[in-house]
């Protein structure tokens, strides 16, 4: 009897924060658990809306998943599409404390670390296959100065010399979340995990990613 472990995802969410009673992103996450894409089991883990201790959680996560490939999730309230993201900074400046009261303003997420890190996920290809089953979906170019780029950037780092690709994407409020939110655009969770399930599957996948335009004028 073959005593291979299968190969792993990590996928990860975030708890709720700034006020909201739920999080899509690990709402999304939590319903992969256990699926299978690519001939690799889905593992999913929420991180707390916490500077270190959100990067903390992500290295243990890795530590014990073992994994070929990881997928961090965000929310991004006001965004209205599946936004893949490009780039992470050194950089945390929060508008807002987290949720263990904390609100670093023009802080190092690693000392004397590069300014940037580029994704390791073909967000070219993952793109055009969210857009060609109908998922809104977009190529960010930023990731912002909190908690979601703090993550970005510490698993980018963490896996600087590793043989694991890893990348990060927010996605919009849930319709839950934007009725309290007049004007705020939003994406049903079920259509989120849709959009999940192919950009691992493309991510998965490819390996050389395609070139098309996504660029932004802005």
């Amino acid at each position: 009897m073959s005593t291979t472990k299968p190969r792993t995802v990590l996928l990860t969410g975030f708890a709720p924060f700034g006020g909201e009673t739920v999080n899509p992103s690990w709402q999304a996450a939590q319903q992969l658990h256990g699926r299978r894409i690519g001939g690799h089991r889905i593992v999913a883990r929420q991180l707390p809306v916490a500077f270190g201790a959100s990067l903390k959680e992500l290295r243990s996560a890795i530590r014990e998943v073992k994994p070929s490939l990881v997928l961090c999730v965000g929310q991004a309230g006001g965004r209205a599409a599946i936004a893949l993201e490009r780039v992470a900074i050194n950089v945390d400046d929060a508008r807002i404390p987290d949720n263990a009261g904390a609100q670093p303003i023009d802080a190092a997420i690693v000392v004397d670390g590069p300014a940037a890190y580029f994704t390791g996920l073909p967000i070219k290809a993952m793109l055009d296959a969210l857009r060609a089953a109908g998922i809104p979906a977009e190529v960010s170019q930023t990731a912002g100065t909190y908690v979601c780029n703090h993550v970005f950037y510490g698993l980018m780092h963490a896996l600087r010399n590793r043989r694991i690709r890893g990348g990060f994407v927010h996605i919009p409020y849930s319709p839950e979340q934007a009725a309290h939110h007049p004007g705020a655009p939003s994406l049903p969770v079920e259509t989120v995990v849709d959009g999940l399930r192919i950009a691992l599957r493309t991510a998965l996948e490819t390996g050389a990613d395609r070139r098309i335009a996504a660029g932004a004028e802005h």
